[in-house]
């Protein structure tokens, strides 16, 4: 593969990983375990059962899509678990962090060019599409994990959350 043929999928693994690195630091930014899962009037979904849904969905589409990884999801449970601790959901960011890392490392130009391989929604859609979708939707549900930390703590103290430092510097 060319530097050319690289720069999507070094874009997208730049990306990915720094909001899943972001995520990891929003868990372990919470007080205690507990506050993970309170859902305060107007709030659907707690932190933790956004963590656990970012996880699944990333293990799923990347992962077991691309990567073949043998994860298989189960996206109820995502949204249902409410006892687990930020160190187990943290251990689950890890192991998303490996599987879309090497995943990502061993795609070529054609994977992201060609179709998707799992239909969306009983369409076939092109991978790079979907792919970017998946960073938006990661990037959204980072930033309500933000905002619920911080409503919960009352703290004002950022976790980094888009570090603009994590994109790597290109000399001309």
């Amino acid at each position: 593969m060319t530097d050319n043929e690289n720069l999507m999928r070094d874009a997208f693994r730049v990306i990915l990983l720094r909001d899943l690195r972001a995520l990891d630091r929003e868990i372990a930014a919470y007080p205690d375990d507990a506050s993970l899962w309170v859902t305060p009037p107007g709030i659907t979904n707690s932190g933790g059962m956004l963590a656990q849904h970012l996880n699944g969905n990333l293990r799923h589409f990347i992962g077991t899509a691309f990567g073949k990884t043998g994860f298989v999801r189960d996206r109820d449970a995502e949204f249902a678990t409410r006892d687990r601790t930020r160190e187990q959901i943290r251990a689950d960011i890890q192991q998303t962090i490996t599987e879309v890392g090497n995943t990502l490392d061993k795609m070529s130009v054609d994977d992201f060019n060609g179709i998707f391989p799992v239909q969306i929604r009983d369409r076939s859609v092109r991978a790079a599409d979907f792919l970017t979708h998946l960073a938006a939707h990661l990037g959204y549900h980072l930033g309500q994990i933000d905002y619920h930390r911080r409503l919960l703590t009352s703290s004002h103290s950022a976790a980094d959350a888009v570090s603009v430092q994590e994109i790597p510097a290109i000399t001309p």
